[in-house]
């Protein structure tokens, strides 16, 4: 299975949208996108990244974690509303202006899908 993470517009924050095996899923929020890395305050590096749903102590319960993302650890698909949410991870949900909504259902839908895949996960991050 391929996600594939469009950023499209770059401000205060990263909005894009998510796509599943190149159909449109919903939109995603992100930090900003910095030359050198803020704890907690930049996006990921674009590229092709393993996907597995595991156990996030955090948010106790499983979430898609993104793989051997450079100079990150557990960065994870989550819910969330505002950038002060994503500490570097990915938020869903459906985006207006610089907030996202409807995140914990999007989450669930995207949950659903992904352990229903047999094959691999990837995200491609453009």
């Amino acid at each position: 299975m391929k996600l594939t993470l469009k950023r499209e517009y770059f401000d205060t924050y990263t909005a894009g949208k998510l796509y599943v095996d190149g159909l449109y899923f919903c939109d995603t929020l992100e930090d900003i996108s910095r030359p050198v890395k803020i704890k907690h305050e930049t996006c990921i590096p674009e590229g092709v990244y393993k996907v597995v749903v595991s156990y996030s102590p955090r948010f106790k319960c499983k979430l898609p974690l993104l793989l051997n993302v450079p100079n990150f650890i557990g960065i994870r698909i989550h819910a969330g509303n505002i950038t002060a949410n994503t500490s570097g991870c990915i938020l869903i949900g459906k985006i207006k202006n610089n907030r996202l909504f409807s995140s914990k259902s999007t989450l669930t839908n995207l949950l659903t899908v992904l352990r229903r895949s047999k094959d691999e996960i990837v995200i491609d991050i453009i």
